[in-house]
């Protein structure tokens, strides 16, 4: 029966995951939903819409990042069952954006704004291009592994979780972080960009830069030389193909 409620567990953190991701894309995209990066929100002078934006992007990279530390994971499942400690994390940073979405102040004056048309449809095309390297990266990799649904399998089975392997499976082998690639271009992508989408974009990247070098270093003390090495042959950000094998 703990299986069972674990699994049931872990398959409703992955759907609360994906609806968060369809809302991301049309809260950045500026569509469809009812609150979105440049309108809906509550209303707020420029100075007092920028702390609580400021504040509300901290949330999530604090708690982004804090809860992916083996640190915190070696405390964190003396609490939580580690069979579900990945949709739990899952669950938290879902929880983040939708604080985001939910309070998040509007800040719609035009830093600029692209006029041409074909350069739009470039801009726009770029955005989808964007979101298609996030999701599409996070298959070639483990995407049922990285939102905890893999996990929550093996433990129904009563099957041990394999010993972590490196890979570098398409994209992986021309730019080491083709998520966050994916994410920069999307978030940048904007035909017309606001203060606020501004804010955003530049909140996030520099979050993402700072998420990288943690990440990284976790990695080396998992796989050791085998990723300095791959991290001396194969770019961070901008695509390149390995050098020497």
């Amino acid at each position: 029966m703990g299986r069972i409620l674990a699994a049931a567990y872990g398959v409703i953190c992955y759907l609360i995951f994906l609806a968060t991701f369809l809302y991301a894309i049309a809260f950045v995209g500026d569509f469809l939903v009812p609150r979105t990066i440049d309108a809906g929100g509550p209303v707020a002078p420029l100075v007092p819409a920028l702390l609580v934006n400021v504040v509300l992007l901290g949330v999530f990279a604090v708690q982004h990042s804090l809860m992916a530390r083996p640190e915190f994971k070696r405390v964190w499942t003396r609490i939580v069952p580690e069979p579900i400690e990945r949709s739990t994390y899952v669950l938290f940073s879902n929880a983040a954006l939708i604080l985001l979405y939910w309070q998040w102040r509007p800040m719609p004056d035009a830093v600029w704004a692209l006029a041409e048309p074909v350069t739009v449809n470039v801009v726009r095309g770029l955005f989808w291009i964007g979101w298609g390297i996030v999701l599409a990266s996070t298959f070639m990799i483990s995407h049922f592994e990285l939102f905890g649904l893999r996990q929550i399998w093996l433990n129904l089975r009563q099957e041990a979780t394999p010993v972590p392997s490196f890979r570098t499976p398409m994209l992986y082998g021309f730019v080491r972080h083709p998520i966050y690639l994916g994410f920069i271009i999307a978030f940048w992508a904007a035909p017309v960009m606001s203060q606020g989408h501004l804010l955003f974009a530049v909140m996030t990247t520099a979050y993402m830069l700072i998420a990288i070098q943690l990440e990284e270093r976790d990695l080396i003390g998992v796989f050791g030389d085998t990723y300095r090495q791959y991290r001396q042959k194969v770019g961070m950000l901008i695509p390149m193909p390995k050098k020497g094998g």
